[in-house]
């Protein structure tokens, strides 16, 4: 009956029955207290078949069916999942019966809400419990695991593993792992123990589960490295693996379970006794043939890639285990062999071989990645180890190798691999002159084209920015600090790439460079760069650095007015962070927030490099910045009135200074504030200098206006005196008499004896202006006037408006006339 849908005759008896039909459902979970085998497994009979539904052979007059999902919601409604978990306690002993329960539960945790109401039953500890009884058929350990997989699948993971971490249910889950690795030789039991190996890695990434308590954390490292050691271990005596898929998969799975105990420190102490180390370096070589050791070339490389990625998780933890083994060495043999040109095509086809098909990027990258992790230990004996063994010069060839693939194809995993060598450079050249003569020249080469990078590739997402900080970087620890490469750098013009870089105004990039700046200064040779560089419209250095400061102070919420001049005569300088910190007295040993500020912020950086370069004297400032640069010069004397007054404060918070005491701290707090207002007389009396420059200026551009204006007008009056003279014949003879007047009062008074007396005029002459020798003649352009001589083709004219002068030198004056020769060519 139970195979047959429910019939309906409206649509709303769905809805109008629900409450009903889903109580006589949840009957059905409370008939399993029946002592009955028989009624109890027809109950899961039924339950089961609310997923195999058949459709009726004949329906009653006027009813349908109801949806086929009806039944199920419904059992989800009478909550029928919880009520079988619990009746599992009344069936324990039943084989039958029990495994007929778990078929129905299997069923109902397709479903979240049925897994929920499941887990309130704690059906996870529950069904570990039973996975080690007595079942011939399998059955019990199949559908268990099943049940476990749907509940973390459709509920919450972290509780089904809480559920999962007492001793008891670990124990269960370790014997049936055991059995099934030991006899089971079915494909199906071999996934069956895959399965059960992921519930063990959930439990191990769980601190409360009492997997070392339980000996399985043992079991499991012994199994994930009995092969690579070849050490007999009677945990695993008898054991074989095969080169199946299902053992490939359980390897992977090992190496995982591994990755995830290097994170619980409890575990250090069994992944060093139990040859981790040796196991994982096992796979540090270079691939031989195509399927080496049985496994496929493809499945190979991916347990070799599997473990170098381990390595770098496994390796900071068992130092000495790392420096025993030599593992510096069959790395830096290794990466050797990775920019060789041995035929070698890797596979690319796994999660870690991305990016490595047919070529060794992928054993590069992860290589390189298990020595930054040991490198950024700083430990001596690791960093030495490696310098003996020449792996400065090693690295830098290969760093050459990875830029030279990336200019011909870039992609994040290349870029990767750059950022990795040059931190690993960055911790190996760090505090030591020797090693970064080594890096100097070879070095600074390889790293000038990393800091011209365009910076449209710092938003291109590959990478960009952390390959550029980790050149800076490499900068400042292998550069800076040896003259040798210093000038090196200097040579290659590398402080003006560093204040392009800092032009960007790129804010990630403030404080590494202003640092690198400010440590290049104590080489005399820095100076001079930073002041001879120019940026975009002739930009300074000391400009751009105060309009960072600038800029930063907007950020930092400091109050100016609005021509940049302090406000607050008694905290300068003082952020609105500051400003709204409270007094909390602390020890001597803690620093102030007014120390604190000091590293949080590039104001200090700014302050150093102005320091280097002098506040006197600096090029290409305007008013507005000499007025910053003012507050600039005495950031140290406001820094020190802000560290006094926070003592002071502190001090009236615990106790009440003595009267001598008292005075003096009034008088260092009167000084700061006397600071504070010579600085605003400064910046005052700045500004005062700008404007009244500022006005001189504007009166000599008036007085050049006047000037123009003026000698206009008599441009203007010499022309109308012209127009005057040639239109008014009394006006010429006027003016021919001032002109006479004028020429005889010139004449000496003293009369030479028999000296000749030359006529200044020169008869017949019919001009309206003064003679001389050169005659300027002027006419109106024909092709104004018209007539014979007017110019039609506009080759030969090109204006009728267009004045052409023509001079011409008269050989000799003749007594009644002056040859005047006309233009011939009449272009005027």
């Amino acid at each position: 009956m139970w195979r047959l849908p429910f019939q309906k005759k409206k649509l709303s008896d769905e809805i109008s029955y629900s409450v009903a039909v889903s109580k006589s459902i949840a009957q059905l979970g409370y008939l399993m207290r029946v002592p009955s085998s028989q009624v109890r497994i027809q109950i899961c009979k039924c339950v089961v078949s609310f997923y195999n539904m058949e459709l009726p052979r004949k329906l009653l007059s006027g009813y349908q069916p109801t949806s086929a999902n009806y039944k199920i919601q419904m059992a989800e409604l009478g909550g029928l999942a919880e009520t079988l978990v619990l009746s599992l306690a009344l069936v324990e002993d039943q084989l039958t019966e029990k495994l007929w329960v778990l078929k129905a539960l299997q069923h109902l945790s397709s479903s979240g809400v049925n897994c929920r109401l499941m887990m309130k039953a704690r059906a996870a500890s529950r069904l570990c419990l039973y996975l080690n009884d007595i079942d011939p058929s399998g059955q019990l350990v199949f559908r268990s695991s099943e049940i476990l997989w749907n509940l973390l699948e459709n509920t919450s993971k972290e509780e089904v593993v809480n559920q999962l971490s007492s001793l008891e249910c670990v124990y269960a889950l370790k014997e049936v792992f055991v059995d099934l690795l030991m006899h089971g030789f079915r494909h199906y039991d071999r996934q069956l123990r895959n399965d059960l190996l992921v519930i063990a890695m959930l439990l191990a990434q769980n601190p409360a589960a009492p997997m070392i308590e339980s000996g399985f954390t043992k079991l499991l490292i012994v199994l994930a490295t009995f092969t690579e050691v070849k050490i007999p271990n009677p945990l695993v005596k008898g054991l074989k693996l095969t080169y199946s898929y299902e053992d490939f998969e359980l390897k992977k799975l090992l190496f995982n379970v591994i990755g995830f105990l290097s994170k619980d420190p409890r575990a250090v102490q069994l992944l060093s006794e139990n040859d981790v180390m040796p196991a994982l370096l096992y796979y540090v070589k270079p691939n031989q043939k195509p399927g080496f050791h049985d496994w496929s070339a493809a499945q190979y490389e991916e347990l070799q890639l599997h473990a170098i990625a381990i390595l770098a998780s496994v390796a900071p933890l068992l130092v000495d285990k790392y420096l025993s083994c030599q593992a510096n060495t069959l790395l830096l043999v290794f990466l050797e062999w990775c920019i060789g040109q041995d035929p070698f095509f890797g596979q690319g086809n796994s999660f870690h071989g991305r990016g490595g098909r047919g070529n060794k990027l992928a054993q590069m990258r992860y290589s390189l990645r298990v020595l930054r992790s040991v490198v950024s230990l700083h430990d001596d004996a690791v960093n030495l180890n490696l310098c003996d063994q020449g792996a400065i010069s090693q690295l830098l060839d290969i760093l050459k190798y990875a830029a030279n693939k990336s200019k011909e194809k870039e992609d994040a995993i290349l870029l990767e691999i750059q950022a990795n060598i040059l931190f690993l450079l960055s911790v190996l050249c760090e505090n030591d002159l020797h090693r970064k003569e080594l890096f100097s020249y070879e070095g600074v080469d390889i790293l000038v084209p990393f800091i011209q990078m365009d910076p449209k590739k710092l938003y291109s997402g590959l990478g960009h920015n952390c390959l550029l900080f980790c050149a800076l970087d490499c900068l400042w620890s292998c550069v800076v600090g040896c003259y040798i490469a210093e000038d090196y750098f200097l040579e290659k013009q590398g402080i003006f790439l560093l204040l392009d870089l800092l032009a960007l105004k790129q804010k990630n990039l403030y404080s590494i460079i202003l640092g690198i700046l400010v440590e290049f200064c104590d080489n005399p040779k820095t100076t001079s760069h930073i002041s001879t560089w120019r940026g975009e419209k002739d930009q300074t250095a000391a400009n751009l650095l105060i309009q960072l400061w600038r800029q930063e102070e907007l950020e930092l919420g400091v109050k100016h007015d609005r021509y940049g001049r302090i406000v607050d005569m008694k905290r300068p300088i003082a952020s609105s962070l500051q400003k709204q910190q409270e007094v909390v007295p602390m020890p001597a040993s803690c620093p102030s927030f007014a120390i604190m500020e000091i590293s949080e912020n590039i104001r200090a950086k700014i302050y150093s490099l102005l320091c280097k370069l002098g506040f006197e004297n600096l090029p290409g400032l305007s008013a507005k910045d000499f007025v910053t640069l003012a507050i600039i010069e005495h950031y140290i004397d406001f820094k020190v009135g802000e560290v006094w007054r926070e003592l002071c404060a502190e001090l009236k918070e615990e106790f009440r200074p003595v009267t001598p005491d008292e005075e003096a701290l009034k008088f260092i707090s009167k000084v700061s504030e006397d600071t504070g207002r010579m600085v605003a007389t400064l910046q005052t009396e700045v500004l005062e200098s700008q404007h009244h420059k500022e006005i001189q200026e504007e009166e000599k551009t008036y007085t050049k206006i006047q000037a123009i204006h003026k000698q206009r007008e008599i441009v203007n009056k010499s022309w109308e005196n012209f127009l005057t003279r040639t239109s008014n014949y009394e006006a010429l003879k006027k003016a021919k008499r001032l002109q006479e007047k004028s020429v005889e009062a010139s004449r000496s008074k003293l009369k030479t004896q028999n000296g000749a007396v030359h006529s200044t005029d020169i008869k017949g002459l019919s001009t309206t202006i003064g003679s001389g020798r050169l005659v300027t003649v002027q006419s109106t352009p024909p092709q104004l006037v018209g007539g014979p001589l007017a110019v039609t083709d506009p080759s030969v004219c090109e204006g009728a408006l267009k004045k052409i002068k023509r001079v011409k030198m008269l050989d000799s004056v003749k007594k009644d006339s002056v040859p005047v020769e006309q233009c011939s060519e009449q272009c005027f």
